[in-house]
C-alpha cells in the first residue's frame, strides 16, 4: 500500500488511535462495524469511491472527473479521513473527512469558506475542525454506522483539545427529476425557529438559495443527518447556500463539545 502524499502531513501533528474499533450494530441485525482512520492512499480512495457512489450515482451531483469513479477535491489531501467498514466484508460503508485548524491554515480556508462568509467564526478557528463529505452506503443507513462515526469524531476532538465542529449539511433539491428548492426552504423555516445560532455566530451564504421566493409551507422532516446534529446540540448558522454542482441546499451548522446533551456526553465521551 502507498503512503499518503506529503500534503496530508499536518503542520501540527494530530493524535489518532491505532488500529480499528469494533462496534456492534445498534439493531443487532447487520453484524458489527469497524471504525478506523485512513493511513494509506488506498484507504482514502475507498472513501472517495463511496462518496462518488452516493453523491454522483445516487444523488446526481456533477463532479469534476479527477479520477473516474472517485469524488476528489483540493481539500482531500489536507484532511483526515474517517472510515466505517462492515466487519465481515471489510467494505467501506461510511466516511467523514476532518480538516484540522493547522491544515485549514495550510490550505488557506475550509470548504465551508467557499460557500459562506465565516468572518464571525474567526474567534473559534484555533480549536475548530471542519467536518465534510459525510456519507453512508444506501444499504447501511442505520443507527450503528452514524453512532460509530460520531463516537470516533468525539474521541478525535478530545484527544486533540479541539472543541468546535463546523460544516455544511446538505438538503437534496432533486425530486422526481426536477430541481426544486421548496423542500429546503421549508426545512430552513422549521430549524431557524428553534435552532438558529446567536447573531454573533451567524454567517452569510455566498450563493444564497432564494428562500423568500420559494414555497416554505411543506410539512417535511429534515434529513436524518441534520436531525441527528440538532439532537446533539448543533446550531444552524444561517440561511442555506445553493450548491448547483451537488443539486443541494447547504445549511451551515456548528456543534460544540460543551453543548452535547448529558446522555450523549456519556455515550461519546464516557463522562
Amino acid at each position: 500500500m502507498n503512503d499518503l502524499p506529503s500534503p496530508t502531513l499536518p503542520l501540527s501533528p494530530v493524535s489518532l488511535p491505532r488500529g480499528s474499533l469494533h462496534r456492534p450494530d445498534a439493531a443487532g441485525a447487520r453484524g458489527s462495524v469497524e471504525v478506523a482512520w485512513a493511513r494509506h492512499l488506498d484507504e482514502v480512495r475507498a472513501a472517495q469511491r463511496l462518496r462518488y457512489e452516493v453523491f454522483a450515482v445516487e444523488m446526481g451531483a456533477r463532479l469534476k472527473p479527477t479520477l473516474p469513479g472517485h469524488d476528489i477535491d483540493v481539500f482531500d489531501d489536507y484532511c483526515e479521513h474517517l472510515l466505517v467498514r462492515d466487519a465481515q466484508s471489510q467494505e467501506v460503508i461510511g466516511t467523514y473527512r476532518v480538516l484540522t485548524p493547522a491544515q485549514a491554515r495550510r490550505i488557506g480556508s475550509t470548504y465551508s469558506d467557499t460557500e459562506f462568509d465565516l468572518t464571525r467564526l474567526r474567534s473559534l478557528r484555533a480549536r475548530m475542525v471542519e467536518l465534510g463529505r459525510s456519507c453512508v452506503h444506501a444499504e447501511h443507513r442505520h443507527g450503528g454506522v452514524i453512532l460509530a462515526l460520531w463516537g470516533a469524531l468525539a474521541d478525535f476532538m478530545v484527544r486533540n483539545q479541539l472543541d468546535t465542529m463546523v460544516g455544511c449539511a446538505s438538503i437534496p433539491m432533486l425530486h422526481n427529476g426536477v430541481v426544486s428548492g421548496d423542500m429546503a426552504a421549508s426545512i430552513w423555516r422549521q430549524v431557524r425557529q428553534t435552532y438558529l445560532a446567536p447573531i454573533e455566530y451567524q454567517v452569510r451564504p455566498r450563493l444564497p438559495l432564494p428562500v423568500d421566493r420559494l414555497d416554505d409551507s411543506l410539512d417535511i422532516e429534515p434529513p436524518a443527518l441534520i436531525k441527528g446534529y440538532l439532537r446533539l446540540g448543533a446550531k444552524v448558522l444561517g440561511a442555506p447556500a445553493w450548491d448547483p454542482d451537488f443539486n443541494s441546499a447547504d445549511l451551515p451548522m456548528l456543534m460544540r463539545i460543551a453543548d452535547l446533551p448529558p446522555k450523549y456526553r456519556k455515550h461519546f465521551l464516557g463522562a
